[in-house]
């Protein structure tokens, strides 16, 4: 049986749910309501919220027997098994009872709060871009690719390949929903701000329930890819040009795609399925979106190799395509070359270069190089296996040897820079100040969230069908 993919992030809800007065607020692990933690957005990506494997076999078969509509909100409607699943990830992540029948009346009562917010983002004419979906879907995908323990292990639980989550039009959809409500709620919330006075007023009634400061890590990095050898390059492209020119003269794409293509729709000859703009890398999107239908490319250098690609057909402002991926290998010399430069920068940091100045000039990681290669704060128990043990025996100011790092279907290496250190401890305005400024500030916005929601219940049609 195989995990829903499209059930999985329908359901990847926050962990707010409405208490019997109507404000929601976190759930710390009894099931009692806490103050709003902070999250920042670095340590996000940590905290992806995806179902435990060992729901798998339960769920799948709940999808396919429980499709009872338990609610309707405007035009969206809510099945007892989206319902069932949600409460499930709730009570897994919190242990929760999830037979409990107040959870189960609270988490219903979130979700319709979610759907109306997504129904006035609708009236609102609020919009989120094929761009932004992408990004967002890329992210997700690499959270859950961690979760799952790789790629392979990801594509086997959800029956899919990776490629195919990425195009799949409900799956987009469902990202497009979410990133609505959540466009909505940042565009009320943009001018609020909190006073100090509402900072120690905040503190004085809520520390007793406010959790320690876990202890924590400041960490950079500085990360490079292998490079291939340019005669590889050419002994590849002149491969991948010699199967395009045989495709052109009237071969098998399925079956060149099966025989050589190293992309997980290998098995289905190569077939991407229909997919609108934004759906793939740039490269890629550019010439699949130019071809005529059953037009065959040239090979085409992305991010993860070569590919030939064909225009199957087209279909509106969507195409069907497929494609032959030859990756570019690397050689162990070609690693020892990335590792020797990591070393070299490495000594350069220990013998006084600043570590931000040589990642904004080294590092391949765009999402962090411009920032020094800052990775933020992250606590003990957010630590990415790929580091954890380093980080965990480290002292301040200590640089990693060069490490492996494996994103997706890409690696490369990286050295670590631990800037700080922070020992657990209870929360106090004198050191955590910036961290209870944002905790008081999500309290407020939570109030005036709640009340806006109250207010929504009023104007826009709803109706529990339980």
């Amino acid at each position: 049986m195989k995990k829903n993919i499209i059930t999985a992030i329908k359901n990847n809800l926050s962990l707010r749910v409405p208490t019997q007065t109507g404000r929601s607020y976190p759930l710390d692990p009894t099931g009692d309501c806490i103050v709003p933690k902070k999250r920042t957005p670095r340590n996000d990506q940590f905290s992806f919220l995806i179902i435990a494997l060992l729901f798998l076999t339960t769920f799948s078969a709940a999808q396919q027997s429980l499709d009872k509509i338990i609610a309707i909100v405007d035009k969206e409607i809510i099945t007892e098994s989206d319902l069932n699943f949600t409460v499930q990830q709730l009570a897994v992540q919190n242990r929760l009872d999830p037979s409990s029948k107040e959870l189960r009346e609270r988490v219903l009562d979130g979700m319709i709060n979610d759907k109306l917010v997504l129904a006035q983002a609708v009236e609102d004419s609020v919009v989120v871009s094929d761009e932004e979906v992408t990004e967002r879907l890329e992210q997700q995908i690499q959270r859950m690719t961690s979760q799952a323990g790789g790629q392979a292990k990801l594509e086997e639980v959800y029956g899919m390949t990776v490629n195919r989550m990425k195009r799949d039009f409900q799956f987009r959809e469902l990202i497009r929903k979410q990133m609505l409500v959540q466009k909505i709620q940042q565009q009320r919330q943009a001018a609020l701000t909190v006073s100090r006075r509402e900072v120690e007023e905040f503190f004085a009634t809520y520390k007793d329930s406010i959790p320690k400061v876990p202890k924590e890590f400041e960490l950079s990095h500085i990360y490079v890819e292998p490079k291939p050898d340019s005669t590889v390059l050419r002994s590849l492209l002149k491969k991948v040009q010699t199967i395009a020119d045989s495709l052109k003269a009237g071969g098998d794409f399925a079956a060149f795609a099966k025989r050589y293509s190293s992309d997980g729709s290998a098995s289905q000859g190569g077939d991407l399925g229909f997919a609108r703009r934004g759906s793939f890398v740039k490269e890629f999107e550019e010439i699949a979106f130019t071809l005529s239908e059953n037009e065959i490319s040239k090979p085409v250098k992305t991010q993860f190799g070569y590919h030939i690609i064909q225009l199957v057909e087209r279909r509106g402002d969507a195409v069907r395509t497929r494609h032959i991926l030859f990756p570019v290998e690397m050689s162990q010399a070609n690693d020892d070359s990335a590792i020797t430069l990591l070393k070299r920068i490495r000594l350069a940091a220990m013998n006084g270069e600043v570590f931000g100045v040589l990642a904004r000039k080294n590092s391949e990681d765009n999402d962090t190089k411009d920032i020094g290669g800052d990775l933020g704060r992250i606590s003990a128990d957010q630590l990415d296996p790929a580091y954890e043990e380093f980080v965990k025996t480290a002292t301040t100011g200590e640089i990693s040897e060069p490490r492996k790092l494996t994103v997706q279907n890409k690696y490369g290496y990286h050295i670590i820079f631990v800037r700080s250190i922070s020992a657990e401890h209870p929360i106090n305005l004198k050191d955590d100040y910036k961290r209870l400024e944002q905790l008081a500030l999500q309290f407020k916005l939570s109030q005036k969230y709640e009340q806006w929601v109250e207010n929504l219940r009023k104007t826009i049609y709803w109706e529990k069908k339980l």
